[in-house]
């Protein structure tokens, strides 16, 4: 009776061992939440006072360029006396918390994977407020830099086959079968989707790299650029129109970095020539040295009396999963 007891204990043990896994290795399970949702953990009062304005503030704050006020993030509040369970496995958490002491930590996969959790800490709310301040741009970014993973990742799952854009372009970029190449002209494509209240677009094409020059300048070159563009390759619905730039606002423009390269971001509004038709674009100028040439990546969309938020996010990331061979 021992000689059994002690094989079947063996045998639970090199199972429970099985492919490297120990017993001690924690098991996550898959995050959960919709695209550009943030689970603030923090109590009520905090909540309804100044460090609720706060955070309500930087994680609400509009998103540029679209033609109606859009927070960057939905946000969801839970008392920490209900952080538990199936709410903790939100792709993205902020927990706020009076402590001994000011801080402010940046997790990974605490209680899901992917899962990113940032953690405040302050002996007061000055503290707390002071700690959300000082890391704006790092909490922004960290939370937008998951989902743009998280939504890539779910474009991969069907890929349409970008043969002809990688022969031409010598670029790799991911979007999905509900997508079709509208227009393939030399080293130009327009890529669309259908959607219930219009469509979504990109384009892609390639400049001289002495097309754009660096100087005071580079957000009117940029803008001056589409415009010709828009003209010679997006039609309008009647003849004559086409897409241009609206005048009435003011364009945005940073510089990021994207497959490891220098990249002009723009952000605007766009219009049709001679028809009634608007929405918003965001732009990429990547630099590529090495092949002596700028890439230029364009999302926009036509999507009119529905919020636009998320189809832009879509365009984002379908651009920013680029990669230069």
């Amino acid at each position: 009776m021992q000689k059994i007891l002690l094989v079947t204990g063996i045998l639970l043990l090199v199972l429970s061992c099985k492919d490297g896994t120990s017993s001690n290795e924690k098991v996550f399970l898959d995050s959960t939440g919709k695209i550009n949702d943030v689970s603030v953990v923090v109590d009520n009062d905090l909540w309804s006072g100044t460090i609720g304005e706060t955070v309500r503030n930087i994680l609400a704050s509009p998103v540029y360029g679209l033609p109606q006020d859009e927070p960057t993030f939905n946000i969801n509040q839970i008392p920490s006396q209900v952080f538990s369970g199936f709410v903790t496995k939100n792709r993205t958490v902020l927990i706020i918390k009076m402590d001994n002491e000011a801080s402010i930590s940046f997790d990974n996969d605490v209680y899901a994977k992917p899962q990113r959790v940032i953690t405040i800490t302050g002996k007061s709310k000055e503290d707390i407020i002071d700690q959300i301040n000082e890391n704006t741009s790092r909490i922004v970014s960290t939370f937008k830099n998951i989902e743009i993973f998280h939504k890539q990742q779910q474009i991969r799952k069907v890929l349409f086959n970008t043969k002809s854009i990688q022969e031409k372009l010598k670029l790799n970029i991911d979007f999905t079968t509900a997508y079709r190449i509208a227009k393939n002209d030399n080293n130009f494509f327009w890529i669309r989707r259908d959607i219930n209240t219009g469509d979504l677009n990109i384009m892609l094409y390639e400049l001289p790299y002495n097309a754009i020059k660096r100087n005071d300048s580079i957000i009117n070159q940029i803008i001056r650029i589409r415009d010709s563009i828009g003209k010679k390759h997006i039609e309008g619905p009647v003849e004559g129109s086409y897409m241009t730039t609206e005048n009435a606002y003011t364009p945005f423009n940073t510089e990021i970095i994207l497959d490891n390269k220098p990249t002009l971001e723009t952000k605007s509004m766009w219009d049709v020539k001679n028809a009634v038709m608007a929405g918003p674009f965001i732009n990429y100028a990547i630099e590529d040295k090495i092949n002596n040439r700028w890439v230029i990546a364009e999302g926009f969309a036509y999507a009119p009396s529905v919020e636009k938020r998320d189809l832009m996010f879509e365009l984002e990331a379908i651009i920013r999963s680029i990669k230069i061979q």
